[in-house]
């Protein structure tokens, strides 16, 4: 990442992140759902000299810190622009969530294939490639699923803003599918010029 486009990058992690953290909804949900937003931060900053990444993936990874950072000062269950849209679907349940797990898989994975090709791990990027990645979303979030579920057992009722389930009973299987999904369109849509961007840092 250039280095006009480094402090660029932190500038909007840092408003975004005081933003989120002034009068949030639920400040327990705020620090469970900024966490590893702020843990990404501080691994990117540890690696940025050793493991420097793709601009296309330090701009992915900021979008994705940006979805959490907006969840967690309204709640997944009352982000604004949500209301605003199902008020044209008629649907009751804010969706935002689904985003939050669209990201989970869109991100992860480019960060996944980013690795797994510049530390060489296989030999060809074919099918078996693929299927290790897409394997690799769905681990990480059936994982996050589990914390999920510990979360709700050690705090009780006051982890329902963080589950945000809104009653949904198939939410647990949704939001590992749009992580999928997520995935399998970041895989498409971004492998080409992420191929030109790695490129361009060998």
């Amino acid at each position: 990442m250039y280095r006009h486009m480094k402090w660029v990058w932190i500038f909007i992690f840092f408003t975004v992140l005081i933003w989120s953290g002034y009068e949030p909804k639920d400040r327990a949900t705020w620090v469970l759902e900024v966490l590893p937003a702020v843990i990404g931060f501080l691994i990117l900053a540890f690696t940025y000299n050793s493991f420097r990444l793709t601009t296309l993936l330090y701009v992915l990874i900021l979008t994705h810190m940006i979805v959490l950072m907006i969840g967690g000062h309204y709640t997944y269950a009352h982000v604004p622009i949500h209301d605003v849209i199902n008020g044209y679907f008629g649907q009751d349940r804010n969706n935002y969530d689904k985003i939050g797990h669209l990201m989970q898989g869109a991100v992860p994975v480019m960060v996944a294939r980013e690795i797994t090709i510049r530390k060489n791990i296989f030999t060809a990027y074919n099918g078996w490639f693929i299927f290790f990645l897409l394997s690799f979303v769905l681990a990480l979030s059936s994982f996050y699923e589990l914390l999920e579920w510990w979360s709700a057992l050690i705090m009780g009722g006051s982890a329902d803003q963080f589950l945000g389930t809104q009653g949904y009973v198939w939410d647990t299987q949704s939001d590992m599918c749009c992580a999928l999904v997520g995935a399998i369109f970041s895989l498409i849509v971004f492998s080409r010029l992420h191929d030109k961007k790695l490129q361009e840092i060998s």
